[in-house]
């Protein structure tokens, strides 16, 4: 089967959970309003493409190439971004509800996650260096061997992360947020 190419085209309200997305290369498209949840996205390269309000839940992702990718207001949950192809993998994501989601080992430098929901979401040996985690709730996320030098968590809240288990330095935490770094060790911190 030959993989097909599609440019600057627009998808709207497609339900890509029943009826497959055709395999192959996607370039400045836009889904939007579309289903994907258990949708099987693999091997599937998507390039500067953009996904408004769509749902990708429980998505087959395994070496799915997503290079200047937007997400906006997207739900996601359970992705695992650890299986897609890892080179030149780079996004976005606005106002997403990412929850148990996987970054585990990958190197997403520079990454911007904008008012967007990551309760329990796997950041493990992650290397989310000069990363912005903008308005971001991050109940329960999982920080440990992660990369965090120069993100900036300052405007995040419900974050947990332990600073002897990561690489913190130069990164930005507000002085309301302080306590996520202080979590661990079970103290009282008043006003």
């Amino acid at each position: 089967m030959t993989n097909q190419y599609f440019e600057g085209k627009i998808f709207n309200k497609e339900n890509f959970a029943t009826a497959a997305l055709p395999r192959g290369e996607y370039e400045n498209c836009v889904f939007s309003h579309c289903e994907f949840s258990n949708a099987n996205l693999k091997e599937i390269r998507f390039l500067t493409c953009e996904f408004l309000n769509c749902n990708l839940s429980l998505a087959n992702i395994f070496n799915t190439t997503l290079t200047d990718t937007v997400f906006k207001d997207c739900k996601m949950l359970g992705l695992h971004f650890d299986q897609c192809n890892a080179f030149g993998l780079s996004f976005r994501f606005e106002n997403c509800m990412l929850d148990h989601s996987s970054f585990y080992k990958i190197k997403i430098k520079k990454t911007v996650f904008s008012h967007s929901r990551l309760h329990e979401v796997d950041f493990t040996a992650c290397d989310l260096t000069s990363s912005i985690f903008e308005g971001c709730d991050l109940l329960n996320a999982k920080f440990e061997n992660t990369l965090l030098e120069k993100a900036d968590f300052r405007t995040s809240f419900n974050y947990s992360i332990a600073p002897e288990m990561n690489r913190i330095k130069k990164a930005k935490f507000s002085l309301a947020g302080i306590a996520g770094l202080l979590h661990q060790y079970d103290i009282e911190i008043t006003d």
